[in-house]
């Protein structure tokens, strides 16, 4: 079984448009860790509806709302997984129907997972229903484009299929760094290096993790033109330079002393 940990914060008209997305996966042998960062009644309202409807294996995961705190709740998600493979995502990333089989298919024993997103703009987000998500209108270039989206090589990312795909997944110039919004790994990596650094607010907290597990012999593998999810639009308010600063901090000290465990990740200096 697959474990899949989304997080998220007080956003349940996009949470449910990502669920819609994990109910059509072809992919069927997985859960759904939900990684709340202090969400209000309507997102478990919502999470409620999905569990009694028996439509997705759901666990919702929720902390008190203590300012942006996501490194602390998806820990405590990765706890909570069940599954021996963890693939990472947002609540605001909608998943293709191939999304957790390219996962499964590409997974391989001391390798993490690198995929991408396709960002949309907000009209776009707004527009997209369960129709659109079941039939991958919002996967489709004529039906973005028929509603505004611009001409991009990054569209590149929802046309390639097969070699065309493979190609680009080796060719890109993008590193094959550990993102947020789509990766996945085992569990047993995941816990050697102690997951996210807790110290980390928003900005590269993803990045960090996925350093550590380099330099804890893991190595990476890219899939941004196979796995693919749309990324919703919303604003950052959580998003502050001085955040930013700090975690640049941190991951220079990573990369630096090639460090692979943090003291301040699931277990805590005072636990071991």
């Amino acid at each position: 079984m697959i474990s899949v940990v989304l997080s998220t914060y007080n956003a349940e008209d996009w949470l449910e448009k990502v669920l819609w997305g994990y109910c059509f996966q072809t992919f069927k042998d997985f859960e759904i860790v939900i990684a709340d960062d202090g969400s209000g009644p309507k997102t478990k309202a919502l999470i409620d509806q999905f569990q009694a409807a028996k439509l997705l294996n759901l666990q919702h995961v929720w902390q008190p709302d203590d300012g942006f705190q996501k490194s602390k709740i998806l820990n405590k998600g990765l706890l909570a997984t069940k599954g021996s493979y963890v693939v990472m995502s947002d609540g605001d990333c909608i998943p293709r129907k191939d999304f957790l089989e390219i996962h499964n298919e590409a997974k391989k024993p001391g390798h993490f997972l690198s995929g991408g997103y396709f960002m949309l703009p907000m009209n776009i987000s707004k527009l997209i229903n369960k129709q659109d998500i079941e039939v991958a209108n919002c996967f489709e270039l004529k039906w973005l484009a028929r509603h505004g989206l611009g001409s991009s090589f990054k569209n590149k990312k929802l046309t390639a299929r097969g070699l065309l795909s493979k190609a680009l997944n080796t060719f890109t110039p993008t590193k094959a760094t550990w993102n947020g919004h789509n990766s996945s790994g085992w569990k047993k990596d995941l816990l050697a290096v102690n997951g996210f650094d807790e110290r980390m607010q928003y900005g590269g907290q993803d990045r960090e993790l996925g350093e550590r597990l380099w330099n804890y012999g893991i190595y990476s593998k890219q899939i941004r033109y196979s796995a693919i999810c749309v990324h919703l639009d919303h604003p950052r308010g959580y998003k502050t330079q001085s955040s930013i600063d700090k975690n640049m901090s941190i991951r220079n000290i990573t990369k630096k002393e090639k460090i692979s465990w943090t003291d301040f990740g699931i277990q805590h200096k005072s636990q071991h």
